[in-house]
C-alpha cells in the first residue's frame, strides 16, 4: 500500500493550474476539468481548463519575450537546457509515478520515458552552440554571401497523451535551443506531467514568458486563435494524421511553418535467414514498449513462412508473461490503455480481424472489472482484409501473417498509407541494407526493437507527416535561413 500513499501524496502537491509565461495562475473564469486514472476510471485530479482568452495572453507573453531569448547567447541558453535536465533527473522517481497515474502505463515505462524525455534537454544544450552559417565569395566575384540562421519565432506545440513528457522535450529543446518561446498544449488526458515539468524549467531558470502551458479540454477553441494571430510563426503536432492534415490547413493561411509527426502502422518483417529468438526479444519490445500505444509500434507481424511458426509459438510465450494491472503495482508489466475509446478501438479491430478469419492465440478478450484494460494479444492467419493491417492499433496486440519471398515482404510492409517506423530481421547484411532502402518509411530498425534517440532524426513520410525531431536535424525545424548579400 505503500506506494498508494505516495501517489495520494503526489497528486495533492503537482501543479494543476496554467503555467502562463512561468507563472501558474487559474484559467480565466476559475474552469477546471478532471484528469482520470486509467486503472480505474476515477477522478485523480482537476486542472485548470484555459480559455481563448488565456491562449491570448501566452501568446502575448510569448511574443514579448521573443526578442530578448533570441538575443540571449547560445551558450546561456545551453546552460539553462542542461540544468532543466538536471531537475528531472532529480525529480525522476515522482514524474514516473505521476505519469503513470494519469496515463497508465506501467512504472518500468514510466521511468524509461523520464529518462528519455530528459536527454532531449541535454542534447539541445549542446546543439544550441552549434548552430552555424556560412561565410563564402560569390561564385561571379562581385560580392560576398553571408548565410546565417535565426530562430523562426514563437512557437505551438500540441502534443499527446501517449508519451506525456517526451513529446513536449522532443519539442522544447530545440526550439528553446534555438531561441524560440513555445505554447504547450498537452493532451486532457495527461496534463500534469508537462504542467510538473513547466514548474521545473522556471525553477531551472528558464526566463518569464518564454514557456507556457495552457491544459484545456477544448482544443479548438485555444488553436484556433493561436493559428489567426500573426504573431505565430510555427506549429508541431504530434497525433493522429486527421488532426494533422486539419491543422496543416488550418496554419496555411499564416504560411506558419509546421513539422507534423502522425499516425504509424509499423511493419515488423522477420526474413526466413533471421535469428529468431532475437527477433521475438525484438518483437516484445517493439510491441509491448508503452503497452502498445506508440507511434512507432510494431503493428503488423509479416513473418516468412519457414520460421512463422517457431516465431508465432515463441511471441506468444513471452507476450503470455505480461503482468496486466495498474501501472503503479510493482508487480504490473502492462497497465491500461489511456480510456475508454482506446479501449473500445483496440476491441473493435481485434473483432473484425477473427471475423474475417484471424485466429487468437492469446488474450483477444477484455478483463472484467474496472479501469480500460486489454491483455497482450497474438493473432494469427491475419487476412489482408482485416483492417487491423490498415489501422494503427495502439494497444497490446500482435497481428501476424506470412509471406513467402523478399519481395513479397517488402510489397506487404509497403502496403499501407503510412510511413513512419519499420523493422526487420535478417542475418544478411546485404539483405538488410536492401530491404531498407526498399521500405517507405522515415526510419527503420535492422535487428533491433527500439530505434529512438535522441541524437538520431525522428519522423516518418507518406502519412506519417514530415519534418524531424532530434538529431542535428531537429534544431533545424526551429530556425530561419537569412541571406546577407556584401559588397566584394
Amino acid at each position: 500500500m505503500m506506494y498508494v500513499m505516495d501517489a495520494l501524496a503526489l497528486i495533492r502537491s503537482v501543479p494543476t493550474k496554467l503555467s502562463l509565461g512561468g507563472d501558474e495562475v487559474d484559467a480565466e473564469g476559475g474552469a477546471t476539468f478532471d484528469v482520470l486514472d486509467p486503472a480505474t476510471g476515477k477522478v485523480l485530479t482537476a486542472v485548470s481548463d484555459a480559455s481563448p482568452a488565456d491562449a491570448r495572453r501566452a501568446l502575448d507573453a510569448a511574443y514579448a519575450a521573443q526578442a530578448e531569448w533570441a538575443r540571449t547567447p547560445a551558450r546561456e541558453r545551453g546552460e539553462i537546457l542542461r540544468t532543466v535536465y538536471e531537475k528531472i533527473v532529480e525529480h525522476a522517481e515522482d514524474m514516473a509515478l505521476l505519469m503513470t497515474l494519469e496515463m497508465g502505463k506501467a512504472l518500468p515505462d514510466s521511468r524509461a520515458e523520464i529518462k528519455y524525455g530528459a536527454e532531449f534537454f541535454r542534447w539541445f544544450a549542446e546543439e544550441a552552440v552549434r548552430i552555424a552559417g556560412r561565410y563564402t565569395q560569390a561564385p561571379a566575384g562581385n560580392g560576398r554571401i553571408l548565410v546565417s540562421k535565426e530562430p523562426v519565432g514563437p512557437c505551438l506545440a500540441i502534443t499527446p497523451w501517449n508519451f506525456p513528457l517526451a513529446m513536449g522535450t522532443r519539442k522544447l529543446g530545440p526550439a528553446l535551443a534555438a531561441g524560440c518561446t513555445m505554447i504547450v498544449k498537452p493532451a486532457s488526458e495527461t496534463p500534469l506531467t508537462m504542467l510538473y515539468l513547466a514548474r521545473l524549467m522556471g525553477e531551472a531558470g528558464v526566463p518569464k514568458g518564454v514557456v507556457s502551458v495552457l491544459p484545456t479540454s477544448r482544443a479548438g477553441d485555444i488553436t484556433d486563435p493561436l493559428l489567426e494571430d500573426s504573431r505565430l510563426r510555427k506549429v508541431t503536432f504530434t497525433g493522429s494524421t486527421g488532426v494533422g492534415r486539419m491543422l496543416v490547413e488550418k496554419s496555411a493561411k499564416g504560411l506558419l511553418r509546421t513539422s507534423m509527426e502522425l499516425g504509424g502502422n509499423a511493419p515488423f518483417v522477420v526474413f526466413d535467414d533471421a535469428d529468431v529468438d532475437a527477433a521475438v526479444e525484438g518483437a516484445v519490445l517493439a510491441k509491448l514498449r508503452n503497452g502498445g500505444e506508440a507511434c512507432t509500434a510494431a503493428n503488423r507481424f509479416h513473418v516468412a513462412d519457414a520460421v512463422r511458426e517457431e516465431f508465432t509459438t515463441k511471441l506468444t510465450e513471452k507476450m503470455s508473461a505480461f503482468v496486466v494491472g495498474p501501472g503503479s503495482d510493482p508487480e504490473t508489466t502492462l497497465g491500461p490503455l489511456v480510456n475508454e475509446k482506446q479501449l473500445r478501438t483496440v476491441s473493435e479491430l481485434v473483432e473484425d480481424a477473427v471475423d474475417a478469419g484471424a485466429k487468437v492465440r492469446l488474450g483477444g478478450k477484455k478483463p472484467d472489472g474496472p479501469g480500460w484494460f486489454y491483455p497482450a494479444t497474438v493473432l494469427t492467419d491475419v487476412p489482408r482484409s482485416a483492417r487491423i493491417l490498415k489501422e494503427e492499433v495502439f494497444g497490446p496486440v500482435a497481428a501476424i501473417s506470412g509471406f513467402a519471398s523478399e519481395e513479397e515482404g517488402i510489397a506487404a510492409a509497403n502496403d499501407t498509407e503510412f510511413g513512419l517506423a519499420a523493422y526487420i530481421y535478417t542475418r544478411d547484411l546485404d539483405r538488410a541494407l536492401r530491404v531498407a532502402e526498399s521500405l517507405e518509411t522515415g526510419m527503420v530498425g535492422v535487428n533491433r526493437g527500439v530505434i529512438s534517440d535522441p541524437a538520431a532524426p525522428f519522423g516518418g513520410i507518406k502519412s506519417s507527416g514530415f519534418g524531424r525531431e532530434g538529431g542535428s536535424e531537429g534544431i533545424e525545424e526551429y530556425l530561419e535561413t537569412k541571406y546577407i548579400a556584401l559588397e566584394r
